[in-house]
This record gives C-alpha cells, structure tokens and sequence, in this order.
C-alpha cells in the first residue's frame, strides 16, 4: 500500500456528502480524524452546471474531493428517464474532475458504478473485464457516463500525473436509503413492499421479471470505509471493485425480506418487466490488496439494520 494520507490535515469536499451513501462516508472520514469537511447542497450549486463547480470549488477550497453525487435510480427510472441520467452524470463528473484539476486539487476520488460493466461479463467481475462489451441496456446511458471519469481519471493522470482514483462499488444497501418506489433499488422497494404489504392484510406482492437475476450487495457502512481507505491510501490508475462477494438471487433475496419483515404472502413475479443485468458479483482482490479493504457487515444482519431504520424513520419519509 502506498503511504497513507493524513485526512486531519486536509480539506475535503465530498460531493453527494448529505445523501445516501454521503453522510456514512462523512461519519467515516470525521472517525478517521478529518474534521474540515465540505459538502455543496442542491440547489445551491448545481453539478451539471460547469459555473457551479467553479463556484463550489472556490468556496470549499478543497485539497481532496470525493466525488460521490449522481443522478440514480433503479431499472423503471433508467428506462424512463436513460437521456438525463447520460447527461447529467456525465457532465458533473468531466466537468468536475478538469476544474479540480486546474484549480490544483491534490486528489480525486471518483465513483464509478457496477452497471458500467459489460452486459455478460464473466462471473466474478473482474476489473479488466470492462471493456469487454456493452454494458446492460437498461443501465447502459448511466453505466457508460460513469465509466467515462475512468477513461478521464487515467488520461489526467497519464498527462498530467493528476492524482485520481476511480472505484467501482456493487449496489449499496442500509439505513438512510431511498424507499420512494418511483426510483428506489431493489431492496428498498421489496422492504416498503413487504411491510405495506403486511399491515394492509394483502395476501401478495408484485415484484419484476422473475426472480432469476443474482445480485451482490454492500451495506453501505462497508461502502464507506472502501472509499475512506482508499482516498488514504490508493493512487494508481487501475480501477477497484467494492463488493461483499456475496451474491444472492433475486428470488430468494425477496423471500429472505419476506421473512424478516413478517410478511407471509404470496410473490407474483411480472415477467413483462425487464430482470436487468443477468448474474453481478465481483472479485474484490484488489481493494484488499492495494488498500486493505474487505467488507465486514454479514448480508442477513445488515438487512435487518435496514429493516429497522425504515420503521423509525417512515413517517419523514415519502
């Protein structure tokens, strides 16, 4: 591992800090001794817009920025809305990435996602295997307008020695996530299902395609000590995976939340929604060895912990 960087002595913005995954990364790097921390509030500096981030960066001053904030959504808002997430993902990751370095940040950290990799990707994902094809169709404007602040991170860094890192986290899961329907994961949603479902003596829930996709999940807790450990101690070129290495399919994970929120119907699987990407799990050799990072969270205890948060917090919450 590389010599690790001092968080106490730097300044930090960190982009997104206030969502999901956000305000676990802040607690995360505040436990590791930062205590200068920036975090610009939508709409106050709008991301997309290039005059913005000259803004947001001219306020905060930072010596790292870690770059966390996106348009997201799960595969219906993909579908309906693939322009804005292209556009809008793209532009504030270029953008903000070209600002940082011409204002002479010290360190960017990127985060790219899992739905940049190719659509039939060999089980686990290994990172050399992004460019082997083109990613899930449904995800793909999203996927592809993260991947592209790899391409820009390794270009900077092969130009101008420009220190930034891109890191490919597996989908998140935890306290503080989004269970508005609409746009939520899948998690989130099948919760929310589950326990709507329960309380209003439904003998059924609906949930898309049918059930034969496998996923891996990272609780987000775990998420956040990757990316602390890797703005302290990576700096290469190569992009690393986030994962837990534990992959769970789409059937039994909706019987598994069944089970822990006590709901005891039936499952009708729509298959005339889309399953997504078939298989996802990853190899996550090289977070360990270049930053030292395994998750730690066991799957089943951290989807209580999940479970728990939205039944304390569901009336602040649409």
């Amino acid at each position: 591992m590389d010599q690790p960087i001092d968080l106490s002595t730097k300044r930090i913005c960190v982009t997104g800090g206030a969502g999901f995954l956000g305000q676990h990364l802040v607690r995360n790097l505040q436990s590791k001794g930062a205590h200068d921390i920036f975090i610009p509030h939508y709409p106050e500096y709008d991301l997309v817009k290039s005059e913005d981030i000259a803004r947001m960066l001219a306020d905060a001053q930072p010596d790292i920025i870690i770059h966390l904030a996106a348009h997201v959504g799960g595969i219906g808002a993909n579908l309906a809305r693939p322009a804005e997430f292209f556009y809008d993902n793209l532009m504030m990751g270029v953008q903000l990435m070209h600002q940082a370095w011409q204002r002479g940040v010290e360190k960017v950290v990127a985060l790219g996602t899992i739905c940049a990799y190719p659509k039939f990707t060999p089980i686990p994902f290994k990172e050399e295997h992004l460019w082997d094809g083109y990613p899930e169709e449904t995800n793909a404007p999203y996927g592809l307008a993260k991947k592209m602040l790899l391409v820009q991170s390794q270009a900077y860094r092969q130009q101008y020695g420009f220190n930034s890192i891109f890191l490919l986290p597996v989908n998140l899961y935890g306290p503080g996530d989004n269970f508005d329907l609409a746009s939520s994961h899948v998690i989130p949603a099948l919760i929310r299902k589950c326990i709507e479902a329960k309380e209003q003596g439904a003998d059924e829930i609906v949930a898309w395609g049918d059930g034969s996709p496998t996923r891996e999940f990272l609780y987000v807790e775990d998420a956040a000590e990757g990316i602390a450990l890797a703005t302290q101690y990576y700096n290469r070129s190569e992009p690393v995976n986030l994962g837990s290495s534990f992959e769970i399919s789409i059937k039994d994970l909706t019987e598994l939340i069944a089970r822990l929120t006590g709901f005891e119907g039936r499952v009708r699987w729509d298959t005339s929604k889309p399953n997504g990407q078939p298989r996802r799990k990853l190899d996550t050799t090289r977070a360990k060895e270049y930053f030292g990072f395994s998750a730690k969270t066991n799957f089943e205890d951290g989807l209580r912990k999940t479970i728990d948060w939205y039944l304390a917090n569901r009336s602040k919450i649409a």
